[in-house]
């Protein structure tokens, strides 16, 4: 899902109808407060923001984003009619990954967007992610909980490297089947449960870095990914 913060609403419209078109979903926001209440309930996997918005400077929004543990690594690009050098080495001094001005073509916007997507898909596989007494190597499929590597089934391994890179996020039971276990998953919230509880068990005194939010699902402490 992509998040794009943009306060011309035709702009905004053209941007969501363009990325549909190549297959991409996209939610659009005319004000930063809207894109803040999204970002609590769903992390998406790639912020496009206007600087000039109405109720604050789009840099603001990306700094918050930066300092943010949860999206700090999240990729952000962009839009702006402010073109100028200075302009351009400020906004991404600031965080953003790229930074494209206003007017651009279509063409050109979707292949950024798909590299940026690209970069970071590659670079989130292969992160060690970190938490407390607990490390996970992605590329090895190999994890240390109190310092002894633990074997786990390759689900297990997926919805443990879920929560870990959203620290802090509640994932929903219906999240998590869709997420690990994909759309076409035919079976019931139960199994992720199961899956949790076996988790916990394999993991140690480790596995009570994953909580349980009560009627809701599942989240795991605040941690790092290195």
């Amino acid at each position: 899902m992509i998040y794009l913060l943009e306060d011309d609403g035709g702009v905004r419209e053209l941007i969501i109808y363009t990325l549909s078109s190549y297959g991409m979903s996209a939610v659009g926001f005319e004000r930063p407060s809207e894109l803040r209440e999204a970002m609590t309930k769903q992390l998406p996997s790639l912020v496009i923001l206007d600087i000039m918005l109405p109720e604050e400077d789009g840099l603001g929004v990306l700094r918050e984003i930066r300092s943010n543990p949860a999206t700090s690594r999240l990729p952000v690009m962009i839009l702006s009619a402010r073109c100028g050098e200075y302009d351009r080495v400020i906004g991404l001094d600031t965080g953003a990954d790229d930074y494209v001005c206003k007017p651009f073509g279509m063409m050109e916007l979707v292949a950024r967007v798909r590299a940026l997507l690209r970069r970071a898909g590659s670079d989130a596989k292969n992160k060690v992610l970190e938490n407390k007494n607990l490390e996970v190597f992605p590329d090895k499929h190999m994890v240390i909980a109190d310092g002894r590597e633990v074997s786990l089934s390759l689900k297990e391994f997926e919805l443990l490297c879920l929560l870990l890179r959203n620290p802090g996020l509640v994932f929903t039971r219906d999240q998590i089947l869709n997420h690990v276990w994909g759309y076409s998953f035919d079976g019931e919230s139960r199994t992720v449960d199961v899956h949790v509880l076996t988790l916990r068990k394999k993991l140690g005194s480790a596995g009570r870095l994953i909580e349980t939010v009560r009627g809701i699902g599942y989240r795991i402490c605040g941690g790092e990914i290195k």
